[in-house]
Formats: C-alpha cells, structure tokens, sequence
C-alpha cells in the first residue's frame, strides 16, 4: 500500500507554495480538481501586501485590524505581520519578480484601507498569475488532475488521507501521513462571483459531515468593482489597485457619491464601498461606473496591461471609456478553524491553508492584497510544523467503512442553478433575517432529496453560511443586516 508523506488538496498560491517548501525527498501528491491553472490564485489582478519594513509592522496589523472591525485573532494577525517579509523574501530569494521602481527597488503600491503604501505586484496587474505561474515552474512533485474530493478520511482524530473522484463514477483512495486542505473558498455558491468555478466548498462540506464546525461563515466579501453586464459565469474584476491609483466610483452623471457613506470614498473598506453601490443604484435608480479620467493612456497601458486587453476584447477603450460595475462575491473570510500552526483544532495531521481557513487573520472584512499573503506565510508555518511534527500514519489503523458515492444526480443542476440564485438574493451584501430564514429553510428541503455527493457538500456550506448569517442578529463589517419594514 503507498502512503504519501504529504497529499495537498488544491494548486492555488497556499497549496503551491506548500509543496515548494517539502523537502524533496518527501513523497508528495497535490490533487487538484480540473487543471492547475483553474483556481482562484491564477485570477487575482491585486498584489500581495507586506509589511515594508520592522516600522510598519504595527501599521500594517492595525489596518488589517481596522478593517476587519477588530473582530479579527490579534495573535494570528501579528502572525501574518511578523512573517509577510520574511515569507515573501524566500520567494524572491527563490527567482520570483516583482515590480520594481525606477531605482531598481520594490515598487510598493497603495489601496483601499492601507494606511500607506505597501502593496506589491508582478507584471503590473496580473500577480496572482506571475505567482501562480512561478510556483508551477517551482513544482517538483507528483500531480493529479482532474481529482474531485468526495471524503477525508478521519478517525480518532487522525487523516489518513483522502477519497476522490476521478471521473463521473470511478473512486480513488489516497492515503498520507500529512493531508494539507487548500482547497479554497465557496464562490460558486453564488450566482455573481469573481471566483474559479471550481470554487465550490465541498471540502468544507465533507469537514461538517466529520463534526469539524466551520467558523465565521456568515463573514462574506463582495469586491465592489466587478465589470457589470457580461455573460461570463466568472465575472471580469476590476482590481482595487485601479481606485489605489485614482480610479473613481461615479454614477451616471458624474457624482462621486461614496463620499455620502464614508470619508475615504473609493478607499474605503470593501464592505462600506459594495453597500454604498448597492444602496445608492437602489434608492436612485441611477447606473454606477468606473471612472479612469485621471489615467494618461501609457501609463494605464503599462501598469494594467492585462485588464486593458481584457476591457478591450468586451468592447471597452480604456481609459477614455467609463465601465458599469456592480458588487459580486469574492471572498469568504470565514471556514475551517486552524491553530496558530495552521493545524486543525484537535487534529493531529491535518493543516488547512489559503481562503479555506479560519485563521482569524481577515476578521468581519478582509483588507485588499492580505489573501495571497496568508497563503504564502500560512503554508509556510503548515510545512515547517508538520516536519517538526513527523507524525506517521498506518493505513490498516483506518477501521472505517471506505463508501462509493454517486457524484451527481439529474436533479443536480435544477436544484444547483436554485441554490446560486437563493444566496444570492438572501444572503449578499445586505441581508434581512426573514430572507435568510427563508433560505436557509430552502436548503434543508434541497438537503432532503436524492442529490448527488458533490451537491450535498455543497448545500452543507451553504446551510452552515445561512445558519450562521441567523444566528448573527447584529451587523458586523461584511455582514449587514438591514431593518425589517
């Protein structure tokens, strides 16, 4: 019987990086569920944030704080602080370049909610890519594509490792001494996302059924700038690097009317910028739009080439041509609960890194360019713990029934295509207690018919979201709720 000494379950930065940093003697699998290429990591245009130097570490945690209306692990937040240069110089060290000023230095950026310049890019707007792609290039392990994760194997508190799907009916087991979840978040669970599609949160599904309580699910982030009108199941964002720099939120006529909900405007914490859309095209049924009138066009060529394109190929001239934008989802604070060490609480052998964590890092509001950041520093403290830790597996020790799922079933993608819809219009950016009652009922009429195991897991999360969205009966930095009339 083989027994990996790692099995990595996800190809973003966090899972990626994860496997740069395993010795290579070890034994080391990454699964992941279409290619490599299909996570959310290869989509991210910001940068990933940093603190600059010793100075600005206190800085950089009390903006993280700040933003995340300090409901955010202090602890795990000095974590990410104390790490990010450090974490991010080992990827530097290692050959990945970042974008550098006219002196030859980092070339550090601001953005919304950061108290000073602090943010770093790779090829201008398309980071998470130039990341991705290093990572890859890094990547000296074994790979399997098109691996869907239908069951982790638990008992007694230890992960012997996983079961996937390999095709529509075929099952594969795999065991490990060490199981590290990057799995991502649940974008897919709504019907505008900025996400992967293979975002859906079955991985945090399947840690419910195994009596794992996910934490802070109610805690959703909608990126306010999403290209508005597109046909696209992935909707194009527009990075927050672009109001950084002098972007303009505008209505039809010209107004810049963020400023009537907070005195930053534009730069405020994502959450107060999605309300402000939301409420102000409600209440005065007027169109919103991103303005890029302060943009001279080589600039704005140079350092959003790839949104430039982008517009380009849907019609758009930048930056003479204002875009219609709405909110969408993007990011789910919110998830599996770790330790300091990236560990799940009472596990022995099973880490959790990236968006599919609950570190406490990101609080009630994640602030702009921290995401990529926890991946890298994350799953850097995940490896380093588990080495130390050397735990050790025998697979003849799991006395659980390994089950055959059926992965889906007719009725999936009706009741699917229902579920996107319902979050959506129950459980965004402003919420009412009835609407999320109402939902949450919903899903547990879903959760009683015959669907297939991938739509199950799913309809799990959603249920834990809705659960917890009820269960808060006051607002709280991304979860709003607004007064029953």
């Amino acid at each position: 019987m083989q027994i990996y000494d790692y099995l990595i379950i996800g190809s973003g930065v966090a899972g990626l990086n994860a496997a740069r940093l395993i010795p290579k003697d070890k034994k080391v699998l990454l699964v992941c569920k279409k290619s490599p290429w299909d996570c959310n990591t290869f989509w991210a245009q910001g940068g990933v944030a940093t603190a600059v130097d010793d100075k600005d570490i206190p800085l950089h945690i009390q903006d993280t704080l700040t933003a995340g209306v300090n409901y955010n692990d202090k602890n795990a937040v000095e974590i990410l602080s104390k790490n990010s240069l450090s974490a991010i110089h080992n990827l530097i060290d290692a050959g990945l370049k970042f974008d550098l000023n006219s002196k030859g230095e980092l070339a550090f950026t601001k953005e919304a909610a950061h108290s000073r310049s602090r943010i770093l890019h790779a090829d201008g707007d398309a980071t998470g890519r130039m990341i991705h792609m290093f990572l890859i290039e890094q990547f000296s392990h074994e790979i399997l594509t098109e691996a869907v994760v239908s069951d982790l194997l638990i008992e007694d508190d230890v992960c012997y490792g996983a079961q996937f799907f390999i095709n529509e009916t075929e099952e594969k087991v795999i065991y490990a001494h060490n199981t590290i979840i990057a799995s991502g978040g649940v974008g897919s669970l709504y019907k505008y996302h900025t996400n992967s599609t293979t975002i859906a949160g079955e991985v945090q599904g399947i840690c419910l059924e195994k009596g794992i309580q996910l934490k802070d699910m109610e805690m959703i982030q909608f990126h306010p700038t999403v290209v508005k009108g597109t046909h696209f199941a992935r909707k194009p964002l527009l990075s927050e690097a672009l109001r950084g720099e002098g972007a303009h939120i505008v209505d039809e006529d010209g107004k810049r009317f963020v400023f009537d909900y907070h005195e930053d405007g534009e730069l405020a914490p994502r959450d107060v910028v999605s309300r402000a859309i939301f409420d102000y095209a409600k209440k005065n049924r007027k169109k919103v739009f991103l303005s890029f009138e302060n943009f001279e066009k080589e600039f704005f060529i140079k350092r959003f080439p790839n949104i430039y394109a982008n517009l380009k190929d849907i019609g758009f001239e930048l930056p003479f041509e204002r875009v219609p934008i709405s909110p969408a989802f993007h990011y789910t604070m919110g998830g599996i609960p770790t330790d300091s060490n990236a560990k799940i609480n009472n596990m022995k052998n099973l880490y959790v890194v990236g968006e599919a964590a609950c570190t406490g890092v990101h609080g009630a509001n994640r602030l702009a360019s921290n995401s990529l950041l926890e991946g890298i520093v994350f799953s850097k403290i995940a490896v380093e713990h588990s080495l130390k830790n050397n735990f050790k597996i025998s697979y003849k020790n799991y006395n659980k029934k390994i089950l055959s799922y059926i992965r889906n079933n007719e009725i999936d993608k009706n009741i699917k295509n229902s579920l996107r819809k319902l979050m959506w219009e129950n459980a965004a950016i402003v919420r009412k207690q009835s609407n999320l009652e109402y939902a949450l009922n919903e899903v547990q009429k879903f959760l009683q018919q015959d669907v297939g195991r991938l739509l199950r897991l799913r309809l799990l999360t959603a249920q834990s979201i809705l659960q917890a969205a009820v269960n808060r009966k006051e607002s709280l930095g991304a979860h709003f709720l607004e007064e029953e009339k």
